[in-house]
This record gives structure tokens, sequence and C-alpha cells, in this order.
């Protein structure tokens, strides 16, 4: 069974920074392409950063030159450094896999931007 738990998620001003971790649990994580994805209620979940299993990274215009995406094939754990947080990233954040043809989903971390 897949699983993909995220952690890191929580309240910090406007111009502050966070970290987010995905740990991956039942894939192969090494080829597994990794994803960060962000949804506000009654907006459409919006891809933030990916990163491949050659680790070539692609970041939405929104957030490119404040976040960046890494994993660690070792502890099969994808990362996200939010810097220069602004309100408009306030957003639940999703991890998303995809392995095999497939779309594996954690449940999300709350990121709350105050100004």
């Amino acid at each position: 069974q897949v699983q993909l738990v995220e952690s890191g998620g929580g309240l910090v001003q406007a111009g502050g920074s966070l970290r987010l971790s995905c740990a991956a649990s039942g894939i192969f994580f090494n080829i597994a392409a990794m994803n960060w994805y962000r949804q506000n209620p009654g907006k459409q979940r919006e891809l933030v950063a990916g990163i491949s299993i050659g680790r070539d990274t692609n970041y939405a215009d929104s957030v490119k030159g404040r976040f960046t995406i890494s994993r660690d094939n070792a502890k099969n754990t994808v990362y996200l450094q939010m810097n220069s947080l602004k309100s408009e990233d306030t957003a639940v954040y999703y991890c998303n896999a995809k392995n095999a043809g497939r779309d594996y989903w954690g449940q999300g971390t709350k990121v709350t931007v105050s100004s």
C-alpha cells in the first residue's frame, strides 16, 4: 500500500520560510516522479513544483526563485523549501507521486501565510 505523508505546514508571516516534507512508503521511490501541488477552497489544484527521476525540476511561475524542490532517495522523501512566502501562497499543499502510470496523493498539509 502506497502512503505519502506530508509534514511541515503551519502558520508563518509573510517573508518567512517553511520546509515541507513528504515521506513515501510502499512505492519504488527512486523511479517515481514527485510533485507538490496546492489547492484553496473552490479552486483547482495547481502544480507548484516537480522533480523527475533524473532530478530535473520544474516550477510554477508564481514560485520560481522562491521555492526549491529536492528529493532524498535514501530516505524516500521529497522536500519543498519555501522562502519569501506571500499571502497568496496560503493553501493546502499536497504531495504527489507518479509511478508506473499511476498517481498517488498524500493527505495534504496546510500552509497559512499571514500578511
